[in-house]
């Protein structure tokens, strides 16, 4: 994916003034925020042991943005819409479209649900979504999607071991398994030991 890193690329700031503006409550920012900001560190975990030659600036940048349309799910009492949560990424898609940011960013959020909702997902399922195939494309929202996996907004947030996760995706189908398991021979486990230890937050 080529985009223009001189005015396409947000920096680190300007993402974090974008959930500030955008988050509900003090605790909603701090959730999703920190959220973002351990998927970042995982990804760069990852890329640190493989060289995979993907564009390290695009994939911190949506890492810091990927859940940012989850803050459109509370309601005036600052209650999470779990029932809706499946809509979070396109929600996050629009937001971003809307504050001018590059259709290259957006796709993080709207691309990165699971490991990624196909059509034919949408419509078996009736999910309350585009009929449209919202998995990643490229490289860089491949490895986003796959290091969002490792870590949950569960209260309290957690580390989700590699097993951990194919047991729950197993759910969806056996399909679902086997492309986590080729996101994990394509990008290996990422230490979640020493980033739950950094972060103060158990291992599931």
């Amino acid at each position: 994916m080529t985009i223009d890193h001189r005015t396409a690329v947000p920096t680190d700031e300007r993402i974090r003034s974008l959930h500030e503006r955008y988050a509900p409550t003090a605790e909603a920012f701090a959730l999703v925020w920190t959220h973002c900001r351990i998927v970042c560190e995982i990804a760069e975990h990852l890329l640190d042991r493989h060289d995979t030659g993907l564009d390290r600036a695009l994939v911190r940048a949506g890492c810091l943005l990927h859940d940012i349309g989850v803050y459109r799910l509370y309601d005036a009492d600052g209650r999470l819409d779990q029932r809706n949560y499946v809509r979070h990424g396109v929600l996050g898609h629009a937001l971003l479209r809307d504050a001018g940011l590059p259709d290259a960013l957006g796709r993080f959020c709207s691309r990165h649900t699971g490991v990624g909702i196909t059509r034919e997902d949408v419509l078996r399922q009736r999910l309350p979504l585009p009929v449209a195939d919202h998995t990643p494309g490229t490289g860089e929202e491949h490895l986003v999607m796959y290091a969002d996996k490792f870590h949950s907004k569960t209260a309290p947030p957690t580390f989700v071991s590699a097993a951990g996760y194919a047991a729950t995706v197993g759910r969806f189908g056996a399909d679902k398994v086997a492309r986590f398991t080729a996101l994990v021979e394509r990008f290996g486990e990422p230490d979640l030991t020493a980033l739950a230890r950094r972060h103060g937050q158990p291992v599931a």
